[in-house]
């Protein structure tokens, strides 16, 4: 499936919900409980819990965009729910 197919499928507030539900899965906390506005620091998320978030995303959308994947060096830049749905939104090229 190409950028444009999933952009039928995914839209930017399905990217949020499964952002909010893979780093509530896996911080052990509610997803109505993370804000798009909160900082990862925030949330007590570490690097291992980013590169777990990270690990989940690609899995989680590559059954819906083939090769889907983060750079490594994108990491650093991801500093929030938000940053991560936009950086997320940007490389599907979804609204």
């Amino acid at each position: 499936m190409t950028a444009d197919a999933a952009s039928s499928s995914l839209d930017r507030a399905s990217v949020l919900t499964l952002v909010r539900g893979q780093l509530a899965e896996i911080l052990e906390k509610d997803p109505n409980d993370i804000g798009e506005d909160v900082s990862f620091e925030d949330l007590g998320a570490d690097s291992l819990a980013l590169i777990e978030l990270v690990e989940a995303l690609e899995e989680s959308l590559a059954t819906q965009v083939a090769g889907f994947h983060i750079d490594d060096e994108d990491l650093e830049g991801l500093l929030s729910v938000r940053n991560a749905v936009d950086y997320v939104t940007a490389k599907l090229q979804v609204t």
